[in-house]
């Protein structure tokens, strides 16, 4: 699955180490204002997306995790 992350926040977010370790395929470098990131899921699950901010010093950063859906 696709997910593309749209950066209108005005500031650089930057993608947290998990989301790679969690399954997510993309790049790591920072997301820039206005630029759209393209994240690659594993087949059969859902994005679960977290953003904190860090203030102006240390930015704002993005959790993707991959989740599958139990029936």
């Amino acid at each position: 699955m696709k997910f593309v992350f749209l950066n209108d926040t005005g500031r650089i977010v930057y993608p947290h180490p998990a989301c790679f370790t969690h399954g997510c395929l993309g790049s790591e470098s920072p997301i820039q204002h206005l630029e759209e990131r393209t994240f690659i899921l594993p087949e059969g699950s859902y994005p679960s997306v977290k953003l904190w901010d860090y203030g102006e010093e240390k930015g704002l950063q993005i959790l993707i995790s991959p989740c599958i859906e139990e029936d």
